[in-house]
This record gives C-alpha cells, structure tokens and sequence, in this order.
C-alpha cells in the first residue's frame, strides 16, 4: 500500500485546485453525529466537537450529539444500578424495557440492550464496563480511533478521521467499487486509521485508553421458518405501531411494491397516513402504480397521491454539477444521484407538514436471500435440492444450466479464505480478472469482480488485492456463501439507508425510517437459514407467512417486480456532460489508480441507450462528489479547541 498512499498523497494538491466546489467557512451545515469518550486521557483532552451538544458527563462517559432532537436522546437509569444507558436516534423501547435493559447490563449480558426495538446508538455505562454498540444492520455504525491517550468513538468516521487528521482510503474505495462477497471494510472503514466495529459488535474501551476491542455479541441460534415468520410478525408490526405513536403527522413511500405496502398497510391501521408514489414515463403503466392505487382505493385511512416525474422534468444525476450545495453524508451516498427525483417525491410530505416518513427499505434483503444460499442448500446436506433449485434458477435467467451447476459444486468445495486469496492473486496479475462465466454462474461463486474492475490500472489492482488479501488471512473457514452475501448486501443497503436518512433531514426536515432494518426484525429473519427464506416458486413467502390477514392477501402474492433502468439511462442522458466532467477529474484517477477511458466510454453507451454498467458509474460518479466534498473539510470543520479538564 505503500506506493498507493504515496500517488494519492502526491495528487492532494491537484486535487484541491480542481475540486471545483464552494467553501464553506468552518460551521458545516447540520450534521448528525454522536461522538463519546470514556478514558480518563481523552478526557482530559483539550478539544470538544463543534456544534454538538454534550448530553452526559459523568464520571467515566462524556458524549456529544449533533442534528438529534431532544427526544432522541434518552438516558435512563435503574434502581439499585449505578450506571446508565444511553440511546441516540431511533430507539422504540418503552420505560420498562430500558430499565430490564440496563439491569442485565449491569450483570454483563448486552443482549437485552442489542434487542431493544428500533435502530440505535446505545452506551451502556456500568460496574460491567462501558459498552458502545451500534445496531445489527448498520444503520447507526460505531468507529473508533486513539488520540492524546484515550479512545473516542463516533457513529461518523468522517468526525473521527478529522480528530485524528486521517484522509480517505483509496483502497478501501476501490475495492468498495470493483469487487463483490468481500467485506471490503472489515474493521476497518473508509478512512486510514479509523477502526469500525462490525454490525453485531460491541466496543469495549480499555480502562487505561491503550485501546479497545469488538467483540461479538449472541445473535440467537437458528430457528424453523415457521418461528423466524412468527417473531417477524411481532416485530415488524412493533417497529411500525410505535413509530405512528410518536408521530404527529406521518407520510410513506407507496411503490406499489410488498415492501412498501406491507409498511404502509401496517401504518394505517392505526393513524392517517399519506402515501406517496412516484412515476415516470417509464413506470406509469407499470404494475407499481395499478398496485399502489388499489392499496389506497382499498383502505379508509390512506391519502394517496401520485407525483409523475414527466411533470416536475425531474431526471438521475440532476444537480450534481456544484458539489459544496449537496447533503455532506459520511460515506458516498447514492441518494445524492437521486435528488431531483426525492425532491418531487418528498414535497407532496412536506406540504403535508409530515416530520417522518415510511419506506419498505431492506425488505428486499430481510425477505429474501442472494444466490449463494444455493450453495448453503449443499453444505447442508440437501445436494438434490440445491441443483433442482439450479436449474430452475439458471432457466429463469435464460443461462446454460451446467456452467451454473459447475459453479455451484466448485463454490461448495472451496472454503471462504480460499476463495478470497485466489480472487487477491488475479487481482495481482497483469490483466483484471474477468467475472466467471455467465452473469447467474458469477452470482454463485463466493466474491468476484464487477465491471469497473477493467477500468483499475496496475497500481489500482495491486491495490484493491491486498485489501481482499488482507480479508482473506481473517476469513472464517467456517462461513456460508449465502450467509456471507446476505450480510454484506444488508450492510451496503443500511449505509445507504442511512446516508438518505442524513438527507432526507437536511434537505426536506424528514426522518426517514426503514424498519425492516430495525435490529429485532433483521434478528427474526436472518435467523432463520438462507434457503428456508425463499422458494422457488414463491415470490418473497416469508412475507406471507409473516404478514397473512395484517396486509392484504394480493399484495403479498404480487409476483412481478419494475425494472428501474430506463431512467438511469434517461438521466444519464440528459445529464452526461456534467457527468463526463465529473469523472474527466476524478479523484482516484489523478491518483494512478483507475483508467477514466473505459468508465467515459461506458457512459457514453448509457447515454446512447445501449448497454453499460449503470450501477457502477452510478457508484463511481458519487464516490468522486464524496471525495470532492471531503476536500471541503478540515479539522475545524468539525471540533474546536477547549480548556483542558482535569481527569474525573
């Protein structure tokens, strides 16, 4: 990584003079952040964040929050317990569950805590230690860093990276863009420096601030379908009634969709709710919006409006072409190539005067399973099985039957480390590595490449193989390849998540809430095995059994799904300029790490309509507006001086 760090290193300077975006002075705009510490060093510490409020100081725990209100920052106590908890964000517990909480805590058990209901930072502060856990999914991420003696912790590595004066990994991005059944990240994160705890983690900091360790919290053993469909049907009706609760005025997304029905249906059996579905010339005649209409003609408590995109000459990619006017997220954020779009689809909820607003998002990934579970069907002792589901699902994908069963067996056989280190060895080699065979025999194998690996350069391919390298020499030979797929795919869907959330409240004044992400609805349905979440014939029949005579019986046997890739293409179009300057300046090519040919002449194809990787310019091109932003930012940007205090 050497020569790596010194190319981005040595492009600093030109990446500053063509940023070509606006200052902003020191206050950014409002952000939302929780930043801790807890070591008698850091405490001592002459620096506070900027712009944040301090909600705990006690001996032991001080701790920061930035852009949340009052209300979502609860601390609570027990009798007969010296100590608390602290929740920060989405936290749905009631007074009691807290208090049962922080009471196991205090005799070491974090399970309670991690099983609250809702999405959430909680600090757990007892004689059993301090505890900072972030929630399953990875909405509401932790990560860490040693500085001036102590260990300081925070729900944005952006905050971090800036206390500790770390820049953006070019590497890890990379890898994040080219490579797929990897945990890019690990316990690493998108800065140089600065540690994450995985989803499912706890930090614990160590009583002297020489650091501090994550460790695994119990996710529950497996359990049947049956019983992983019951428990889903507690918590996901749990996660939406106590959200209407709290709401004053509540709006919802309606795609049409078994995801966004089924949060909407459950909504409105108890509140007024308006639901919002958005079109376009493309979707207008789709399954989504005749869907969407018979879910609002068929219940008394929905105000159903639909915002056609023609009329508001709203297209992808609109609005990129300043990045210092966009959201500041702390990971790339594909939301920001969507704006103009969630413009129109939000004001109708902003006239509504709504403060929170439903989606179905992570349906797709707690409802459902990737391919690999395939491959999970064979290690678990059920071989006919699995190639019978093979074949069915390469007919489906009109792909040869036997590439797909000899990417079946091979995945079978190899374990994950294995199949890691020989992804990082054609990654070394002279020439990127193509996919392996077809598309649906590609989807089978444990990690692999996408598209933009052939726009990597030698220096960017060495690169990105030491980070897979890396992964492999902590690899668990133990894992599934549906289990491995499922978890880095719910983990990329709540970064995202969570990246519109932080949107969503800076640009129209809504939190946005997804609680299929919420950590006991994750809980119910990753525990039941990858390939007893789906079936072959059944679209998506967790949902029914979960959700039968709580959302209508058509909605959850809807079986078609609208393809979105005409817009891309649209806005890609329309906005290819732009994009071409955008990527013409790229950060990660000014560095020696990617070819820009190649991604220009894939986005010329997009915008002639032909085909192309839509996803991975989509990916490339906010991956280089976050980098732009970043260059923005300074330390001052987010902390301040302060009095040294004395140790407490």
């Amino acid at each position: 990584m050497g020569a790596v760090r010194a190319l981005w290193a040595a492009g600093a300077t030109t990446r500053a003079a063509h940023r070509g975006v606006t200052e902003h002075g020191e206050e950014a705009e409002v952000e939302r952040f929780v930043v801790g510490t807890g070591t008698v060093g850091a405490n001592a510490s002459g620096v506070r964040p900027r712009s944040t409020r301090e909600v705990v100081a006690v001996p032991g725990l001080r701790l920061w929050a930035a852009g949340y209100g009052r209300e979502e920052i609860v601390v609570s106590g027990a009798s007969g317990v010296e100590g608390q908890l602290v929740t920060a964000g989405d936290c749905l517990a009631t007074v009691a569950e807290r208090r049962e909480a922080l009471m196991a805590a205090a005799d070491g058990e974090a399970e309670v805590v991690r099983r609250l209901p809702g999405s959430f930072l909680a600090v757990v502060n007892t004689r059993s230690g301090l505890w900072v856990l972030g929630d399953r999914a990875g909405v509401v991420p932790v990560y860490w860093v040693r500085y001036d003696g102590g260990v300081w912790w925070s729900t944005s590595a952006a905050v971090l990276a800036a206390l500790v004066g770390a820049a953006p990994d070019p590497a890890v991005l990379l890898a994040e863009l080219t490579v797929t059944g990897v945990d890019v990240q690990g316990d690493g994160s998108r800065f140089e420096g600065v540690r994450r705890v995985p989803p499912g983690c706890v930090l614990v900091p160590e009583d002297d601030g020489s650091g501090a360790a994550a460790l695994p919290v119990r996710d529950g053993l497996r359990c049947s379908a049956a019983e992983g469909a019951r428990r889903l049907r507690e918590a996901l009706a749990l996660a939406v009634e106590r959200r209407v609760e709290r709401a004053r005025s509540l709006s919802a997304d309606l795609s049409g969709g078994v995801d966004s029905g089924s949060v909407v249906a459950l909504a409105a059996r108890s509140s007024p709710v308006l639901a919002v579905t958005y079109t376009d010339g493309h979707m207008a005649e789709s399954d989504d919006v005749r869907y969407a209409r018979r879910l609002a003609a068929a219940t008394d408590t929905l105000t159903h409006r639909i915002v056609d995109g023609r009329e508001e000459r709203a297209a992808h990619f609109d609005g990129l072409q300043d990045p210092g006017a966009l959201p500041m997220t702390d990971t790339p954020a594909l939301a920001l190539a969507l704006l103009a779009i969630k413009d129109a689809q939000m004001a109708p909820a902003v006239a509504h005067g709504s403060g929170h607003h439903l989606t179905g998002r992570g349906g797709d990934n707690v409802l459902g399973a990737a391919p690999g579970h395939l491959v999970d069907l064979i290690l678990a002792g059920r071989r006919g099985e699995a190639i019978r589901r093979a074949a069915r699902y390469a007919r489906v994908r009109n792909a040869a039957v036997l590439p797909v069963w000899r990417r079946l067996h091979r995945t079978a056989r190899t374990r994950y480390p294995v199949a890691l280190e020989q992804l990082a060895t054609a990654l070394a080699a002279p020439v990127s590595p193509e996919r392996p065979g077809t598309e649906a025999a590609a989807n089978l194998a444990w990690c692999g490449t996408t598209a933009p690996a052939a726009w990597l350069t030698g220096n960017g391919r060495r690169a990105v193989a030491e980070v897979v390298a890396a992964r492999a020499a902590v690899a668990n030979p133990g894992a599934e390849p549906g289990e491995v797929q499922d978890r880095l795919a719910l983990e990329f869907m709540a970064t995202s998540h969570a990246a519109f959330d932080l949107v969503g409240r800076q640009r129209w004044g809504l939190a946005i809430h997804a609680p299929f992400l919420d950590t006991p609805v994750v809980d119910a349905c990753m525990a039941i095995a990858s390939h007893d979440r789906v079936h072959p014939d059944v679209y998506k029949p967790l949902a029914r059994a979960a959700l039968h005579g709580l959302v209508p019986e058509w909605l959850l046997h809807r079986r078609t799904k609208t393809d979105f890739s005409a817009g891309l293409h649209d806005g890609l179009a329309r906005n290819e300029p732009v994009l071409r300057r955008i990527l013409v300046s790229s950060q990660l090519a000014g560095a020696g790490l990617i070819d820009p040919r190649p991604a220009l002449a894939a986005l010329a194809a997009a915008a002639a309509g032909a085909p192309a990787p839509l996803g991975a310019l989509h990916s490339l091109i906010v991956t280089e507006v976050w980098l732009a932003q970043l260059a923005t930012r300074n330390r001052t940007t987010w902390w301040a001086n302060a009095p040294r205090r004395s140790p407490v």
